[in-house]
Protein backbone atom coordinates (compact mmCIF):
# COMPACT_ATOMS: atom_id res chain seq x y z
CA UNK A 1 0.00 0.00 0.00
CA UNK A 2 3.02 2.00 0.21
CA UNK A 3 4.08 1.51 -2.47
CA UNK A 4 0.70 2.42 -4.17
CA UNK A 5 0.82 5.85 -1.89
CA UNK A 6 4.42 6.52 -2.83
CA UNK A 7 3.53 5.92 -6.73
CA UNK A 8 0.28 8.17 -6.40
CA UNK A 9 2.55 11.24 -4.90
CA UNK A 10 5.16 10.67 -7.41
CA UNK A 11 2.29 11.15 -9.83
CA UNK A 12 1.10 14.34 -8.29
CA UNK A 13 5.09 15.96 -8.65
CA UNK A 14 4.89 15.60 -12.40
CA UNK A 15 1.27 16.73 -12.80
CA UNK A 16 2.79 20.52 -10.63
CA UNK A 17 5.95 19.87 -12.94
CA UNK A 18 3.62 19.86 -16.06
CA UNK A 19 1.60 23.16 -14.74
CA UNK A 20 4.82 25.11 -13.90
CA UNK A 21 6.28 24.52 -17.63
CA UNK A 22 2.83 25.26 -18.95
CA UNK A 23 2.52 28.51 -16.74
CA UNK A 24 6.20 29.33 -18.04
CA UNK A 25 5.16 29.17 -21.89
CA UNK A 26 1.94 31.28 -21.06
CA UNK A 27 4.32 33.73 -19.48
CA UNK A 28 6.04 34.34 -22.52
CA UNK A 29 3.76 34.23 -24.99
CA UNK A 30 2.07 36.97 -22.86
CA UNK A 31 5.63 38.57 -23.06
CA UNK A 32 5.66 38.72 -27.36
CA UNK A 33 2.29 39.56 -27.20
CA UNK A 34 2.67 42.58 -25.05
CA UNK A 35 6.19 43.60 -27.10
CA UNK A 36 3.54 43.51 -30.31
CA UNK A 37 1.35 45.53 -28.90
CA UNK A 38 3.77 47.73 -27.43
CA UNK A 39 5.33 47.48 -31.30
CA UNK A 40 2.42 48.22 -32.89
CA UNK A 41 1.28 51.56 -30.91
CA UNK A 42 4.60 53.03 -32.99
CA UNK A 43 3.28 52.35 -36.12
CA UNK A 44 0.72 53.91 -38.21
CA UNK A 45 -2.49 52.17 -38.99
CA UNK A 46 -5.45 53.10 -41.29
CA UNK A 47 -7.07 51.72 -44.12
CA UNK A 48 -3.81 50.42 -45.94
CA UNK A 49 -2.82 48.23 -43.53
CA UNK A 50 -0.10 48.91 -40.47
CA UNK A 51 3.30 49.79 -41.66
CA UNK A 52 6.25 51.06 -39.37
CA UNK A 53 7.56 54.44 -39.99
CA UNK A 54 9.23 55.08 -43.14
CA UNK A 55 11.19 58.46 -44.43
CA UNK A 56 12.40 59.06 -48.32
CA UNK A 57 15.37 60.95 -48.04
CA UNK A 58 14.29 63.82 -50.82
CA UNK A 59 18.24 65.30 -50.76
CA UNK A 60 19.44 61.83 -52.08
CA UNK A 61 16.95 62.11 -54.67
CA UNK A 62 18.40 65.03 -56.30
CA UNK A 63 21.97 63.20 -56.95
CA UNK A 64 22.27 60.35 -59.19
CA UNK A 65 21.69 56.92 -57.72
CA UNK A 66 24.67 54.34 -56.12
CA UNK A 67 25.98 52.86 -59.12
CA UNK A 68 28.01 50.14 -56.92
CA UNK A 69 30.79 50.72 -59.17
CA UNK A 70 29.62 50.07 -62.59
CA UNK A 71 29.89 52.71 -65.48
CA UNK A 72 28.35 53.27 -68.85
CA UNK A 73 30.02 51.43 -71.51
CA UNK A 74 29.24 50.07 -75.18
CA UNK A 75 32.46 49.61 -77.08
CA UNK A 76 33.51 46.07 -78.01
CA UNK A 77 35.15 43.61 -75.53
CA UNK A 78 36.34 41.22 -78.02
CA UNK A 79 37.24 41.10 -81.63
CA UNK A 80 35.19 43.37 -83.53
CA UNK A 81 36.45 43.29 -87.36
CA UNK A 82 35.19 46.82 -88.95
CA UNK A 83 32.57 45.87 -92.10
CA UNK A 84 34.28 44.95 -95.39
CA UNK A 85 34.20 47.25 -98.09
CA UNK A 86 31.99 44.48 -100.11
CA UNK A 87 28.83 44.14 -98.49
CA UNK A 88 25.84 41.86 -99.68
CA UNK A 89 23.36 44.64 -100.81
CA UNK A 90 21.39 47.92 -99.31
CA UNK A 91 19.22 47.70 -96.52
CA UNK A 92 16.20 50.54 -96.45
CA UNK A 93 14.12 50.19 -93.79
CA UNK A 94 10.29 52.88 -92.81
CA UNK A 95 10.46 53.48 -89.08
CA UNK A 96 6.96 53.78 -88.20
CA UNK A 97 5.27 55.40 -84.95
CA UNK A 98 6.64 58.33 -82.39
CA UNK A 99 9.95 59.80 -82.20
CA UNK A 100 11.24 56.98 -79.48
CA UNK A 101 9.24 54.36 -81.51
CA UNK A 102 11.20 55.07 -84.19
CA UNK A 103 14.75 55.19 -82.65
CA UNK A 104 14.38 51.54 -81.30
CA UNK A 105 13.52 50.76 -84.85
CA UNK A 106 16.99 52.90 -86.04
CA UNK A 107 18.97 50.97 -83.17
CA UNK A 108 17.75 47.74 -85.01
CA UNK A 109 18.18 48.71 -88.35
CA UNK A 110 21.62 49.52 -87.93
CA UNK A 111 22.23 45.82 -85.76
CA UNK A 112 20.16 43.83 -88.94
CA UNK A 113 22.64 46.10 -91.02
CA UNK A 114 25.44 44.54 -89.00
CA UNK A 115 24.13 40.84 -88.89
CA UNK A 116 23.31 40.60 -92.66
CA UNK A 117 26.84 42.66 -93.69
CA UNK A 118 24.68 45.08 -95.48
CA UNK A 119 25.02 48.98 -96.54
CA UNK A 120 22.15 50.96 -94.29
CA UNK A 121 20.53 53.29 -96.17
CA UNK A 122 19.74 55.48 -94.10
CA UNK A 123 16.96 55.21 -92.15
CA UNK A 124 13.44 56.93 -93.59
CA UNK A 125 11.35 58.53 -90.71
CA UNK A 126 7.04 57.74 -90.99
CA UNK A 127 6.60 61.03 -89.44
CA UNK A 128 3.46 62.31 -91.47
CA UNK A 129 1.41 59.72 -90.03
CA UNK A 130 1.73 60.27 -86.57
CA UNK A 131 2.62 63.41 -86.34
CA UNK A 132 1.62 65.02 -89.63
CA UNK A 133 5.35 66.59 -89.86
CA UNK A 134 8.17 65.54 -92.68
CA UNK A 135 10.96 66.43 -91.02
CA UNK A 136 12.80 62.95 -91.69
CA UNK A 137 15.95 62.03 -90.18
CA UNK A 138 18.18 64.81 -91.41
CA UNK A 139 15.26 67.07 -89.79
CA UNK A 140 16.03 65.38 -86.74
CA UNK A 141 19.34 63.90 -86.22
CA UNK A 142 22.79 65.01 -86.55
CA UNK A 143 23.85 62.73 -90.66
CA UNK A 144 27.30 63.37 -90.33
CA UNK A 145 27.58 62.54 -86.87
CA UNK A 146 25.37 59.33 -87.02
CA UNK A 147 27.94 57.83 -89.79
CA UNK A 148 30.67 58.81 -88.28
CA UNK A 149 30.06 57.20 -85.01
CA UNK A 150 29.06 54.06 -86.42
CA UNK A 151 32.30 53.47 -89.49
CA UNK A 152 33.56 50.68 -86.89
CA UNK A 153 29.85 48.48 -87.27
CA UNK A 154 28.01 48.80 -90.28
CA UNK A 155 28.25 50.87 -93.91
CA UNK A 156 25.81 53.99 -94.10
CA UNK A 157 25.12 55.81 -97.40
CA UNK A 158 22.17 58.37 -97.65
CA UNK A 159 20.76 57.16 -100.60
CA UNK A 160 21.09 53.81 -102.84
CA UNK A 161 23.40 55.04 -105.57
CA UNK A 162 21.68 54.97 -109.54
CA UNK A 163 24.10 52.50 -111.55
CA UNK A 164 26.02 53.99 -114.88
CA UNK A 165 26.50 51.34 -117.31
CA UNK A 166 26.66 51.26 -121.47
CA UNK A 167 25.85 54.67 -121.09
CA UNK A 168 22.86 54.51 -119.28
CA UNK A 169 21.58 55.69 -115.71
CA UNK A 170 19.74 52.31 -113.88
CA UNK A 171 18.51 52.35 -110.42
CA UNK A 172 18.42 49.56 -108.17
CA UNK A 173 15.05 48.63 -107.06
CA UNK A 174 14.57 47.63 -103.31
CA UNK A 175 12.54 44.57 -102.80
CA UNK A 176 9.88 45.26 -100.47
CA UNK A 177 9.34 42.92 -97.16
CA UNK A 178 7.82 42.55 -94.20
CA UNK A 179 9.55 41.24 -91.27
CA UNK A 180 6.84 39.20 -88.22
CA UNK A 181 7.29 40.92 -85.29
CA UNK A 182 10.35 40.74 -82.76
CA UNK A 183 11.61 38.48 -85.74
CA UNK A 184 14.85 36.41 -84.87
CA UNK A 185 18.18 36.97 -86.16
CA UNK A 186 17.51 33.53 -88.02
CA UNK A 187 15.00 35.80 -90.32
CA UNK A 188 17.48 37.90 -91.41
CA UNK A 189 20.19 35.31 -92.18
CA UNK A 190 17.44 33.52 -94.26
CA UNK A 191 14.66 35.01 -95.69
CA UNK A 192 15.94 38.41 -95.83
CA UNK A 193 19.36 37.73 -96.89
CA UNK A 194 17.85 35.61 -99.99
CA UNK A 195 16.35 38.31 -101.52
CA UNK A 196 18.87 41.10 -100.82
CA UNK A 197 21.22 38.62 -102.53
CA UNK A 198 18.94 38.54 -105.49
CA UNK A 199 17.46 42.17 -105.96
CA UNK A 200 20.34 44.12 -104.86
CA UNK A 201 18.56 45.51 -102.06
CA UNK A 202 15.40 45.12 -100.00
CA UNK A 203 13.33 47.47 -98.64
CA UNK A 204 11.94 46.48 -94.63
CA UNK A 205 8.47 48.02 -93.88
CA UNK A 206 6.91 48.42 -91.41
CA UNK A 207 9.95 48.36 -89.39
CA UNK A 208 8.58 49.22 -85.40
CA UNK A 209 9.89 46.00 -82.99
CA UNK A 210 10.91 44.03 -86.43
CA UNK A 211 14.14 42.39 -84.72
CA UNK A 212 14.03 40.52 -81.31
CA UNK A 213 15.26 42.42 -78.13
CA UNK A 214 16.66 39.67 -76.42
CA UNK A 215 19.82 38.63 -78.20
CA UNK A 216 21.91 36.19 -76.45
CA UNK A 217 25.05 38.47 -77.74
CA UNK A 218 26.53 40.82 -75.65
CA UNK A 219 28.32 42.80 -78.54
CA UNK A 220 25.19 43.32 -80.47
CA UNK A 221 23.54 44.41 -77.97
CA UNK A 222 26.34 46.65 -77.00
CA UNK A 223 26.12 48.00 -80.56
CA UNK A 224 22.62 49.03 -79.71
CA UNK A 225 23.53 50.88 -77.06
CA UNK A 226 26.27 52.86 -79.73
CA UNK A 227 23.66 53.73 -81.79
CA UNK A 228 21.06 54.52 -79.01
CA UNK A 229 23.03 56.84 -76.62
CA UNK A 230 25.98 57.71 -78.95
CA UNK A 231 25.45 57.87 -82.84
CA UNK A 232 21.40 59.62 -82.48
CA UNK A 233 22.41 62.52 -81.63
CA UNK A 234 19.76 65.42 -82.52
CA UNK A 235 20.16 68.23 -84.28
CA UNK A 236 22.59 71.43 -83.36
CA UNK A 237 19.27 73.92 -83.19
CA UNK A 238 17.83 71.12 -80.94
CA UNK A 239 20.36 70.47 -78.70
CA UNK A 240 20.48 74.60 -78.30
CA UNK A 241 17.26 75.14 -77.64
CA UNK A 242 17.04 72.19 -75.07
CA UNK A 243 20.09 73.53 -73.03
CA UNK A 244 18.84 76.87 -72.96
CA UNK A 245 15.72 75.43 -71.85
CA UNK A 246 17.44 73.38 -68.99
CA UNK A 247 19.73 76.66 -67.99
CA UNK A 248 16.79 78.62 -67.16
CA UNK A 249 15.09 75.96 -65.55
CA UNK A 250 18.20 75.18 -63.69
CA UNK A 251 18.70 78.82 -62.76
CA UNK A 252 16.51 78.18 -59.27
CA UNK A 253 17.97 74.90 -58.59
CA UNK A 254 16.78 71.74 -59.21
CA UNK A 255 14.40 70.63 -60.91
CA UNK A 256 12.25 67.80 -62.06
CA UNK A 257 10.89 66.05 -64.89
CA UNK A 258 7.30 64.30 -65.91
CA UNK A 259 5.85 62.48 -68.65
CA UNK A 260 2.71 63.07 -67.36
CA UNK A 261 0.42 60.42 -69.92
CA UNK A 262 -2.85 61.61 -69.28
CA UNK A 263 -3.85 61.37 -72.92
CA UNK A 264 -6.64 60.44 -74.95
CA UNK A 265 -4.71 57.52 -76.58
CA UNK A 266 -3.44 56.37 -73.38
CA UNK A 267 -6.21 56.51 -71.93
CA UNK A 268 -8.24 55.03 -75.13
CA UNK A 269 -5.60 52.14 -74.66
CA UNK A 270 -5.87 51.31 -71.31
CA UNK A 271 -9.83 51.44 -71.27
CA UNK A 272 -10.11 53.87 -68.08
CA UNK A 273 -13.06 55.37 -69.10
CA UNK A 274 -15.30 55.75 -65.77
CA UNK A 275 -13.88 59.04 -64.28
CA UNK A 276 -14.95 60.90 -67.47
CA UNK A 277 -18.39 62.23 -67.99
CA UNK A 278 -20.48 60.71 -70.59
CA UNK A 279 -19.52 63.00 -73.63
CA UNK A 280 -15.92 62.37 -72.93
CA UNK A 281 -16.50 58.72 -72.21
CA UNK A 282 -18.24 58.12 -76.09
CA UNK A 283 -14.69 60.27 -77.47
CA UNK A 284 -12.88 57.56 -75.57
CA UNK A 285 -14.54 54.87 -76.82
CA UNK A 286 -14.83 56.06 -80.41
CA UNK A 287 -11.18 56.16 -80.30
CA UNK A 288 -10.33 53.14 -79.10
CA UNK A 289 -12.70 50.89 -81.43
CA UNK A 290 -11.06 53.14 -84.53
CA UNK A 291 -7.51 52.07 -83.08
CA UNK A 292 -7.26 49.41 -81.17
CA UNK A 293 -8.61 45.47 -81.22
CA UNK A 294 -11.92 45.02 -79.27
CA UNK A 295 -11.41 43.59 -76.09
CA UNK A 296 -13.76 43.72 -72.79
CA UNK A 297 -11.87 46.02 -70.54
CA UNK A 298 -13.65 46.54 -67.15
CA UNK A 299 -12.83 50.10 -65.28
CA UNK A 300 -12.53 48.85 -61.84
CA UNK A 301 -11.31 45.56 -62.76
CA UNK A 302 -8.51 47.82 -64.77
CA UNK A 303 -7.78 50.33 -61.80
CA UNK A 304 -7.27 47.61 -59.09
CA UNK A 305 -4.25 46.51 -61.04
CA UNK A 306 -2.51 49.08 -62.01
CA UNK A 307 -3.70 49.30 -65.16
CA UNK A 308 -4.74 52.47 -65.69
CA UNK A 309 -2.47 55.89 -66.33
CA UNK A 310 -2.33 57.86 -63.19
CA UNK A 311 -4.18 61.62 -62.88
CA UNK A 312 -2.27 64.41 -62.03
CA UNK A 313 -3.56 64.61 -58.79
CA UNK A 314 -2.16 61.20 -57.93
CA UNK A 315 0.97 61.93 -59.06
CA UNK A 316 1.13 65.13 -57.00
CA UNK A 317 0.11 62.86 -54.03
CA UNK A 318 2.71 60.54 -54.54
CA UNK A 319 5.53 63.19 -54.62
CA UNK A 320 4.11 65.17 -51.66
CA UNK A 321 4.02 62.11 -49.66
CA UNK A 322 7.49 61.18 -50.62
CA UNK A 323 8.59 64.69 -49.12
CA UNK A 324 8.38 67.09 -52.20
CA UNK A 325 7.10 70.41 -51.39
CA UNK A 326 5.13 73.00 -52.82
CA UNK A 327 8.66 74.81 -53.94
CA UNK A 328 9.47 72.17 -56.14
CA UNK A 329 9.85 73.20 -59.71
CA UNK A 330 8.66 70.90 -62.44
CA UNK A 331 8.73 70.84 -66.41
CA UNK A 332 5.91 68.81 -67.67
CA UNK A 333 6.76 66.50 -70.90
CA UNK A 334 3.19 65.77 -72.75
CA UNK A 335 0.87 65.71 -75.24
CA UNK A 336 -2.65 67.68 -75.12
CA UNK A 337 -4.00 66.64 -71.28
CA UNK A 338 -7.24 64.66 -71.71
CA UNK A 339 -10.22 66.13 -69.37
CA UNK A 340 -8.67 69.79 -69.48
CA UNK A 341 -8.15 71.91 -66.40
CA UNK A 342 -10.62 70.03 -63.96
CA UNK A 343 -7.67 66.98 -63.78
CA UNK A 344 -5.17 69.51 -63.32
CA UNK A 345 -6.16 72.30 -61.06
CA UNK A 346 -6.19 69.79 -58.06
CA UNK A 347 -1.70 69.09 -59.29
CA UNK A 348 -1.50 72.50 -59.40
CA UNK A 349 -2.70 73.07 -56.13
CA UNK A 350 -0.28 71.05 -54.82
CA UNK A 351 2.93 72.12 -56.75
CA UNK A 352 2.18 75.58 -58.55
CA UNK A 353 5.59 75.69 -60.05
CA UNK A 354 4.92 73.91 -63.07
CA UNK A 355 6.71 74.65 -67.08
CA UNK A 356 6.85 72.57 -70.22
CA UNK A 357 8.92 73.81 -73.17
CA UNK A 358 6.44 76.68 -74.74
CA UNK A 359 6.58 78.52 -71.62
CA UNK A 360 9.96 78.18 -70.52
CA UNK A 361 10.87 79.10 -74.42
CA UNK A 362 7.96 80.26 -76.50
CA UNK A 363 10.22 81.00 -79.59
CA UNK A 364 8.59 81.00 -82.84
CA UNK A 365 10.21 77.79 -83.32
CA UNK A 366 8.94 75.71 -80.74
CA UNK A 367 5.43 77.27 -81.02
CA UNK A 368 4.84 76.10 -84.53
CA UNK A 369 6.39 72.18 -84.02
CA UNK A 370 5.02 72.23 -80.17
CA UNK A 371 3.13 68.55 -81.46
CA UNK A 372 5.84 67.34 -84.40
CA UNK A 373 8.78 65.56 -83.70
CA UNK A 374 11.39 68.90 -82.98
CA UNK A 375 8.49 69.53 -79.78
CA UNK A 376 9.03 65.58 -79.06
CA UNK A 377 12.69 65.78 -79.24
CA UNK A 378 13.18 68.62 -76.92
CA UNK A 379 11.08 66.79 -74.02
CA UNK A 380 13.10 64.20 -74.60
CA UNK A 381 16.54 66.40 -73.77
CA UNK A 382 14.83 68.47 -70.97
CA UNK A 383 13.61 64.62 -69.31
CA UNK A 384 16.83 63.22 -69.82
CA UNK A 385 19.62 66.25 -68.28
CA UNK A 386 16.62 66.91 -65.91
CA UNK A 387 17.85 66.13 -61.78
CA UNK A 388 14.87 63.56 -61.30
CA UNK A 389 12.48 61.60 -64.15
CA UNK A 390 9.35 60.62 -63.04
CA UNK A 391 6.69 58.37 -65.86
CA UNK A 392 3.42 58.40 -64.87
CA UNK A 393 2.78 55.04 -67.26
CA UNK A 394 5.72 53.49 -68.79
CA UNK A 395 4.68 50.41 -69.13
CA UNK A 396 3.60 50.68 -73.11
CA UNK A 397 4.79 54.02 -73.29
CA UNK A 398 8.35 54.53 -76.01
CA UNK A 399 9.14 58.01 -74.87
CA UNK A 400 9.44 56.77 -71.22
CA UNK A 401 11.11 53.57 -71.58
CA UNK A 402 13.58 55.24 -73.63
CA UNK A 403 14.49 58.14 -71.12
CA UNK A 404 14.35 54.89 -68.39
CA UNK A 405 16.88 53.73 -70.31
CA UNK A 406 18.92 56.32 -71.33
CA UNK A 407 19.22 58.35 -67.93
CA UNK A 408 20.69 55.01 -66.75
CA UNK A 409 23.19 54.84 -69.24
CA UNK A 410 24.00 58.57 -68.54
CA UNK A 411 24.98 57.92 -65.20
CA UNK A 412 22.20 56.21 -63.04
CA UNK A 413 20.25 59.56 -62.95
CA UNK A 414 17.21 58.95 -60.26
CA UNK A 415 14.02 58.33 -61.75
CA UNK A 416 11.17 57.78 -60.03
CA UNK A 417 8.53 55.24 -61.28
CA UNK A 418 5.46 54.77 -59.37
CA UNK A 419 4.27 50.94 -58.59
CA UNK A 420 0.98 51.49 -60.61
CA UNK A 421 -0.39 48.11 -58.99
CA UNK A 422 0.99 48.40 -55.54
CA UNK A 423 -0.33 51.93 -55.14
CA UNK A 424 -4.06 51.06 -56.81
CA UNK A 425 -5.91 49.76 -53.45
CA UNK A 426 -3.86 52.85 -51.50
CA UNK A 427 -5.92 55.50 -54.01
CA UNK A 428 -9.03 53.24 -54.24
CA UNK A 429 -9.14 53.52 -50.22
CA UNK A 430 -8.62 57.51 -49.95
CA UNK A 431 -11.80 57.68 -52.91
CA UNK A 432 -13.89 55.98 -50.56
CA UNK A 433 -13.24 58.17 -47.37
CA UNK A 434 -10.16 55.92 -45.91
CA UNK A 435 -7.60 58.36 -45.64
CA UNK A 436 -6.09 57.39 -42.10
CA UNK A 437 -2.11 56.53 -42.95
CA UNK A 438 -2.55 57.55 -46.75
CA UNK A 439 1.16 58.99 -47.07
CA UNK A 440 2.85 56.61 -44.39
CA UNK A 441 1.34 53.98 -47.17
CA UNK A 442 2.39 55.90 -50.10
CA UNK A 443 5.73 55.97 -48.88
CA UNK A 444 6.04 52.47 -48.15
CA UNK A 445 4.97 51.05 -51.47
CA UNK A 446 7.74 53.55 -53.47
CA UNK A 447 10.64 52.77 -50.80
CA UNK A 448 10.34 49.38 -52.99
CA UNK A 449 10.83 50.69 -56.25
CA UNK A 450 14.26 50.86 -57.86
CA UNK A 451 15.32 54.76 -57.98
CA UNK A 452 17.68 54.73 -61.01
CA UNK A 453 20.54 52.51 -59.89
CA UNK A 454 21.86 49.35 -61.56
CA UNK A 455 19.10 46.07 -61.21
CA UNK A 456 18.39 42.84 -63.15
CA UNK A 457 16.49 42.85 -66.16
CA UNK A 458 13.17 41.21 -65.73
CA UNK A 459 10.22 40.80 -68.38
CA UNK A 460 8.41 42.47 -69.49
CA UNK A 461 10.74 44.96 -68.76
CA UNK A 462 12.53 46.23 -72.24
CA UNK A 463 15.65 45.96 -73.15
CA UNK A 464 15.76 49.85 -74.18
CA UNK A 465 14.97 50.31 -70.85
CA UNK A 466 17.58 48.92 -69.22
CA UNK A 467 20.43 47.77 -71.12
CA UNK A 468 22.32 46.35 -67.36
CA UNK A 469 24.37 44.77 -67.73
CA UNK A 470 25.44 44.42 -71.43
CA UNK A 471 26.17 47.91 -72.08
CA UNK A 472 28.21 48.56 -68.59
CA UNK A 473 31.16 47.34 -66.89
CA UNK A 474 32.69 47.28 -63.53
CA UNK A 475 35.55 49.32 -62.04
CA UNK A 476 36.81 46.11 -59.91
CA UNK A 477 35.01 42.78 -61.40
CA UNK A 478 35.27 39.89 -60.17
CA UNK A 479 33.65 38.33 -63.42
CA UNK A 480 35.55 38.73 -66.43
CA UNK A 481 32.57 39.23 -68.42
CA UNK A 482 32.38 42.58 -66.62
CA UNK A 483 35.86 43.93 -67.01
CA UNK A 484 36.13 47.45 -68.54
CA UNK A 485 37.85 47.66 -72.44
CA UNK A 486 40.93 48.77 -72.50
CA UNK A 487 41.14 52.86 -72.60
CA UNK A 488 42.60 52.87 -76.38
CA UNK A 489 39.82 50.88 -77.61
CA UNK A 490 39.05 53.70 -80.31
CA UNK A 491 42.75 53.28 -81.33
CA UNK A 492 42.58 49.81 -81.49
CA UNK A 493 39.16 49.97 -84.01
CA UNK A 494 40.41 52.98 -85.97
CA UNK A 495 43.48 50.59 -86.78
CA UNK A 496 41.52 47.29 -87.79
CA UNK A 497 39.37 49.72 -89.99
CA UNK A 498 42.33 51.17 -91.62
CA UNK A 499 43.64 47.56 -91.80
CA UNK A 500 40.92 46.70 -93.71
CA UNK A 501 41.13 49.82 -96.16
CA UNK A 502 44.90 49.01 -97.13
CA UNK A 503 44.15 45.45 -97.86
CA UNK A 504 41.38 46.32 -99.95
CA UNK A 505 43.69 49.49 -101.64
CA UNK A 506 42.70 47.59 -105.01
CA UNK A 507 38.94 46.90 -104.43
CA UNK A 508 35.84 48.06 -106.80
CA UNK A 509 34.57 51.64 -106.29
CA UNK A 510 31.22 52.42 -105.27
CA UNK A 511 30.17 52.26 -109.17
CA UNK A 512 31.86 48.95 -109.80
CA UNK A 513 29.59 47.30 -106.60
CA UNK A 514 26.75 49.01 -107.66
CA UNK A 515 27.01 47.53 -111.29
CA UNK A 516 28.14 43.76 -109.39
CA UNK A 517 24.72 44.21 -107.47
CA UNK A 518 22.66 44.26 -110.99
CA UNK A 519 24.25 42.01 -112.26
CA UNK A 520 23.67 39.57 -109.72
Amino acid sequence: MRRYGHHRLHGKQGGLKGMVGKLLIAVVVLLICTLCLLFSATTIGGGHGSYSATKINVEELWGSAKSGGWRPSSAPRSVWPPPPRESNGYLRVRCNGGLNQQRTAICNAVLAARIMNATLVLPELDANSFWHDDSGFQGIYDVEHFIQTLRYDVQIVESIPEIHKNGKTKKIKAYQLRPPRDAPISWYLTEAMEQMKKHGAIYLTPFSHRLAEEIDNPEYQRLRCRVNYHALRFKPNIMKLSESIVDKLRAQGHFMSIHLRFEMDMLAFAGCFDIFKAEQQRILKKYREENFKEKKLVYKERRAIGKCPLTPEEVGLILRAMGFDNSTKIYLAAGELFGGEKFMKPFRALFPHLENHSSVDPSEELVTNTRGLLGSAVDYMVCLLSDIFMPTYDGPSNFANNLLGHRLYYGFRTTIRPDRKGLAPIFIDRENGRTAGFEEAVRHVMLKTNFGGPHKRVPPESFYTNSWPECFCQISAQNPADECPPDNVLDILNSRLESEARSNSQSWTQGNFSTSILER
